[in-house]
């Protein structure tokens, strides 16, 4: 009787192998969020704002834009840049 009841219960020397594997769980890797897979294709350019600023914009929304005026001299950029 006393051989079946010992079976069922858990002993320290059985639980602290299961506490130490249970803390090591996230050691391994298993609860890593997983990588969206974005656009990698889509390559950038780096553009200055009025302020000074740089941003990136991607090549294609650069191809589709409107160009207002092509060629600017530097006076009028300058200009440009003072006003805004």
């Amino acid at each position: 009787m006393k051989d079946s009841n010992k079976k069922n219960q858990i002993s320290r020397r059985g639980f602290l192998p299961l506490l130490g594997g249970g803390l090591m769980l996230p050691l391994l890797g298993f609860g890593k969020p997983k990588k969206e897979e974005s656009d990698e294709t889509d390559e950038y350019q780096t553009l200055l704002k009025s302020d000074g600023t740089a941003v990136r914009v991607k090549k294609s929304v650069l191809a589709n834009s409107k160009i207002i005026e092509k060629n600017i001299s530097n006076k009028s950029l300058l200009g440009w840049l003072k006003n805004k």
